[in-house]
């Protein structure tokens, strides 16, 4: 599965009154059909996309499906198929923020309702970087509530992902054969000295609570005194124990050039660059979560010398290629995003109208040389990767074929499973 994405952050800084909104920002409202010819021309079969959360859902059991009905009529005409993005960094005002206890609640009935309403929809991320919004939004003091406490990036973390758990629960009641690829970014903490070894396990075990929380996995007992000790409790802890529905996912692993940082012995952190790679830290996680893996975030600067885009991207195919000949089942890749960004040198924490030159396209829509490399790349090995692959077939329904009588067995049959493993007792 070849992807881009339109990039549909909206956290909000300065205390709330002020909304980054990259859709806006990045002219994708005006030129949404533009941007999807783009993405037809490309011949890139799959899109990370989402309706602005903030525009669209506007009180509880309220929502304006304008914008989202001309979109994915379009995409569904295309047969381009939708990555559904719901909720990128950020929440409507009328929510508050990510330490709102209602936040999870509320948004499994706007997830029900976007299902509802785009029943050939198949493929979704229901929060998007569950890890990062919580640090960014909880830790670092950046994004929506601005807190600077382990507190109050646990609460984040434990309403994100039960939110994302019960958008799943409630999209499987209406599309029971919907697969979740869980874009979460894949990070590595280095110890700088011996006395920062320590500092860099704890990072290195925190990394990996959203997954664990969201695919039900049990955290390790260090990992469990430091959620109860900031804020989570034991029926909380729980309900991601007892909600374990890691069988309809695939796992997103983003990277870039930041995700590697070197540790202190103090605790600080600092940028590291790449060390590791794509390929090792891709192996980690796959080693602890046993699944399908795709490709769901890269970028680079187009850089001085124009070519440094260009090496990036077949660097990262390089490693995926490497991870997947070792036998990890990679089912995706995709350059993030279609058009250049705004703020991302800032990771959008202040409002400086910097273009950053990352795309596959700048924002005049004219094509960047990572753009033409891209496209090359995706022609050369398309028919190829399928015959070689571990899994040979991810059971996507294309949206031309959302009312044929195969579809039609498929969702009966996941039906059928999925009322199987409600059943079954727990273990």
């Amino acid at each position: 599965m070849f992807a881009t994405g339109i990039e549909n952050s909206v956290p909000t800084i300065n205390g709330g009154r002020t909304r980054i909104d990259e859709m806006e920002s990045c002219g994708h409202y005006r030129r949404w059909r533009d941007d999807f010819a783009l993405v037809q021309d490309m011949g890139i079969g799959y899109l990370r996309f989402g309706p602005p959360i903030h525009k669209t859902w506007l009180a509880a059991d309220r929502y304006d499906w304008e914008f989202a009905d001309l979109t994915f009529a379009d995409l569904k005409q295309r047969n381009i198929v939708p990555i559904v993005d719901l909720c990128h960094c950020g929440v409507p005002d009328w929510i508050g923020n990510f330490q709102n206890p209602d936040f999870p609640e509320l948004f499994f009935h706007y997830a029900a309702a976007f299902a509802a309403r785009f029943p050939w929809i198949q493929l979704y991320t229901p929060v998007n970087e569950m890890y990062v919004c919580a640090t960014f939004s909880g830790r670092y003091g950046w994004w929506n509530e601005q807190l600077r406490s382990d507190h109050g990036f646990v609460t984040a973390l434990k309403h994100l992902v039960k939110a994302n758990v019960l958008a799943m629960q409630a999209i499987l009641k209406r599309r029971p054969d919907a697969i979740f690829i869980q874009s979460e970014s894949s990070e590595y903490f280095h110890a700088e000295s011996p006395a920062a070894i320590r500092p860099a396990e704890l990072m290195n075990s925190q990394r990996f609570l959203s997954l664990d929380l969201n695919y039900g996995r049990r955290v390790d007992s260090e990992m469990y005194e430091y959620l109860l000790d900031n804020g989570m409790t034991r029926d909380e802890y729980h309900f991601f124990l007892h909600n374990r529905l890691k069988q309809h996912c695939i796992m997103g692993n983003d990277y870039y050039v930041t995700n590697e940082h070197r540790v202190a012995a103090d605790g600080s952190t600092q940028a590291s660059g790449e060390i590791f790679g794509y390929s090792e830290i891709t192996r980690q996680y796959h080693d602890r979560y046993r699944l399908p893996v795709m490709h769901t975030e890269t970028n680079l600067n187009q850089g001085p010398l124009g070519t440094e885009s260009v090496d990036w991207l077949w660097k990262q195919w390089a490693n995926l290629l490497r991870v997947r000949n070792d036998g990890v089942p990679v089912v995706g890749f995709t350059w993030y995003s279609l058009t250049d960004q705004i703020d991302w040198d800032t990771a959008l924490r202040e409002q400086n109208g910097h273009v950053n030159p990352l795309g596959l396209f700048d924002l005049d829509r004219n094509i960047r040389p990572v753009g033409t490399a891209f496209k090359k790349l995706i022609g050369q090995w398309r028919d190829v990767l399928p015959t070689q692959s571990l899994c040979l077939t991810v059971p996507v329904v294309m949206p031309d074929e959302a009312e044929d009588i195969h579809t039609h067995r498929q969702t009966t049959r996941a039906r059928a499973v999925n009322t199987a493993e409600q059943d079954a007792p727990a273990k």
